[in-house]
Parts: C-alpha cells; structure tokens; sequence
C-alpha cells in the first residue's frame, strides 16, 4: 500500500498514461496526470506531490527543460524520467537536469514500482526529515514531532521512536526483538504491555489499518 501518497505521471502517450495510471492506482497511489509541458507546470503549481513521472518527448517544451526549470524554481520533488531516449549523452542530460532516477521505455510496470518505492523511502530520509504520511498527517523524525490536520500530537518518547523506526522500515515484518531493540536503551527492560499500548496510541492516531500485528511476531507498518 502507498498510504494516499501522490505522484505527478507527464506522459503524452495516451494508452501509456492510461495503463501506467490504472497501475499505479492498484497500488493505492493518487495519480494526477498531464499530457503536454503547459499543463504540467499548471499542475505543478497548484498541487503538491511525492514523486514525478516525467516523459520527455512531450508538447510544448522537453521534459528536461521542464524539469530544470522547477528545479531553478525550488521544487526539489523526486523525479523520474520514462523515455525512450537510450543513449549516454540523453541519461547525463536527465540527471543533469535534476532527475533521481531514469527509466528507458519499453519497460515493465513492476520495474516501475520498485522504482517509486526507492526513491519515496530515500525522500523521505533526505529531505527536511519531513514524512507525509497522508494529506494530513506528517511526522517529523528529527524533532519527533507527529501533526494532524495542522495541530501537533503529543507523544511520549517511545510512541514517537516507534513511529520514527515504523516509517524507516515501511512495509517489512519487523520482530518484536529488533523493536525492543530500536526502544529500549540496553539499561532498561523491554516491556510488551508497553509495546502494546504504543502500538494502540500509534493506531488511533493514524488508523488501525496502518499497523499490522504479526501473530506471535512482531508487526508490520503498511505504508
């Protein structure tokens, strides 16, 4: 699961844009599409987004102008280029421009999902230490400060320590050892009431659907 996050698809190709839009919907993602440089950057503008497809042979300008010109704009949101420009001097001119990562078309949807997921879960340990977790919820793993809907929730220390090491290992089983590990200093005792409760605080902020009890485990954070 994506947890709402979304992502900007500039693709001119109408059977393309369409295929890789339902794709990523499956997977839970807010898709928001354009099909020419102008609407792009009208988009861009008005709406934020956690990561951008981007073609390049698109009306209008070329997606590395585009991107070069949000970049000297401050837009600092990851971006991908799908092309079918293959050679070296195309790849250096993406990254150049400011790109994260490079796909060359034809490619396969499931290259195209890995690629997301590497480069969200790098934003988020890059950038401002800021997590959006849905459209209202952030949590800033520097500060350990978790904000809904614009107001800060209070957490005790390891209510936000368990936040902060859920959302570093999205999606991955993790072992009721290695979150005592990641909780508890080595002079203390670990305590699994106390785990328990946590956990209960955590859902009830972010939803149940969120944390995953694996039975006789551990849990799982679903992002």
């Amino acid at each position: 699961m994506s947890g709402s996050r979304r992502i900007f698809l500039l693709e001119d190709d109408l059977q393309l844009n369409s295929t890789v839009t339902q794709f990523l919907e499956h997977l839970g993602y807010e898709v928001i599409v354009a099909f020419d440089a102008h609407e792009a950057k009208d988009l861009l503008y008005e709406k934020a987004v956690d990561l951008m497809l981007l073609d390049v042979k698109v009306p209008y300008q070329n997606g590395f102008d585009l991107l070069s010109d949000l970049r000297g704009e401050g837009n600092q949101t990851p971006a991908i280029f799908i092309t079918s420009l293959h050679t070296v001097e195309d790849l250096t001119r993406g990254f150049d421009a400011g790109c994260d990562d490079y796909i060359r078309k034809p490619f396969a949807l499931k290259e195209l999902q890995l690629r997301i997921e590497a480069n969200l879960k790098k934003s988020f340990q890059t950038h401002d230490n800021i997590v959006h977790i849905d459209k209202y919820k952030i949590f800033d793993i520097k500060e350990y400060q978790l904000t809904v809907s614009g107001k800060a929730v209070a957490l005790k220390t390891k209510e936000s320590k368990l936040l902060a090491y859920f959302l570093s290992h999205p999606n991955t089983a993790l072992s009721y050892e290695a979150i005592y590990a990641a909780l508890w200093e080595y002079d203390e005792e670990p305590n699994a009431a106390s785990l328990r409760t946590y956990v209960h605080t955590l859902r009830q902020q972010l939803g149940k659907e969120r944390i995953e009890t694996i039975k006789n485990s551990g849990y799982r954070y679903v992002q």
